[in-house]
């Protein structure tokens, strides 16, 4: 079975397409700038890359570029578009819906119910799944909701202190997210410890960052709420924030609800902070040529990671690893020096070396660590291809 998982951006379109049979990436690709004259596209099938620019209007069309490039006579990997069982969808939030599901008009409306909560991903996703049900009505489109690996999380860490009218009205609760990275997180730790009794913290560090405790490869608890804007400091979203300040702004600064919450979701985290840049590369280099904003945000940023590791610690009693992944837990040995220090009493020891080093899949404890410490590149497409194929297959 060949699936093609795609990951949408208001203006972009990445992808990934998978032989399920032995799970092989065969190609992927991206197209950036979708709506205009010169969009880029990117695609590497083996040793064969190509980028070119051309107008593609919108997802569909980038669909169709993109499934062009697969289907191409010199460098393509399939040899005809209806090689393609199904596309699937890493999607975030459907409220209501939640699972793996074939796109229908009436998960549509469900994720379109969560559009306020989600803004940055729910919209995009929306549009270019409606614009595919309609005109390409032969492949099957099937969502993976993020919020469907932490259905195993128990009441007492789903809820908020509210009315419990709201829950079951409103669906005020504690959903989380990335549930893709944290579950390959928790796959590939069994796999590589050789067990499937594990107590994990999956740290997933990157543009938007979350923390999820793992005990037999179920999510028990994680740090996102109700939103993709709650929880850890992002590169440009709030984190946790007192709602009762939001009054407070609206009164002392004229502006509306509406534009104080596209601050907090656009212009804060790591970006506001520093006031100069939400990219934590942009700020290392800038806190060691003494930018003490850019100091204070990374210390934040670390801090708050530490806060809710102890709480997850806590949960689980202990833990047998702590991952690291996604693009920053991955590449950015400081932050994970920093996130470990001083936690030898906890059994938390990183190799200073080893880390320092450390590129791809290693384990970077220290050998007197109880905990052993990892850093595993996250796979999230790979997640939703396996559970496109498991859905297809009935």
């Amino acid at each position: 079975m060949i699936v093609l998982v795609a990951n949408l951006g208001s203006t972009s379109f990445k992808y990934r397409l998978f032989d399920m049979g032995d799970e092989t990436q065969l190609a992927c690709g991206s197209i950036e700038r979708i709506g205009s004259e010169r969009s880029l596209c990117r695609m590497r099938v083996g040793p064969f890359e190509d980028e070119s620019t051309c107008p593609v209007a919108n997802h569909v069309e980038a669909v169709n570029r993109c499934l062009d490039q697969l289907t191409d006579r010199d460098h393509g990997c399939l040899s005809d578009a209806a090689e393609v069982s199904g596309i699937g969808f890493k999607t975030v939030h459907g409220g209501r819906v939640s699972g793996v599901q074939r796109v229908t008009n009436e998960l549509l409306d469900a994720m379109q119910e969560m559009a306020s909560v989600a803004p940055a991903h729910n919209p995009p996703y929306i549009g270019a799944m409606r614009l595919m049900s309609q005109q390409l009505p032969n492949i099957p489109l099937i969502a993976a909701f993020e919020t469907e690996f932490h259905a195993t999380v128990p009441e007492r860490q789903r809820r908020y202190a509210v009315p419990h009218q709201w829950v079951e009205a409103f669906h005020i609760k504690r959903w989380g997210f990335h549930g893709a990275s944290h579950r390959y997180i928790a796959q590939r730790t069994a796999k590589l410890l050789g067990r499937d009794d594990l107590r994990v913290i999956s740290c997933h560090l990157g543009g938007s960052s979350s923390l999820c405790a793992i005990h037999c490869g179920a999510s028990v608890a994680t740090t996102m709420g109700m939103s993709p804007q709650t929880g850890l400091p992002q590169n440009n979203r709030v984190g946790d924030f007192d709602p009762f300040a939001l009054p407070w702004l609206m009164d002392r600064t004229g502006k509306t609800l509406q534009e104080l919450l596209d601050i907090l979701a656009n212009e804060s985290g790591l970006l506001g902070l520093s006031g100069s840049s939400g990219d934590v590369r942009d700020l290392e280099a800038a806190a060691i040529q003494g930018d003490e904003q850019a100091q204070l945000a990374l210390q934040v940023y670390t801090t708050d990671i530490r806060r809710q590791l102890g709480g997850l610690l806590v949960e689980l009693g202990g833990a047998d690893g702590i991952v690291f992944t996604g693009g920053i837990g991955e590449n950015a040995a400081g932050i994970r020096a920093a996130v470990c220090a001083s936690l030898d009493e906890l059994g938390i020891v990183l190799d200073s070396t080893t880390n320092a080093s450390a590129s791809g899949e290693c384990d970077i404890s220290a050998r007197k660590s109880r905990t052993r410490i990892w850093v595993v590149p996250t796979n999230e497409e790979l997640i939703v291809a396996r559970q496109v194929h498991q859905l297809l297959q009935g």
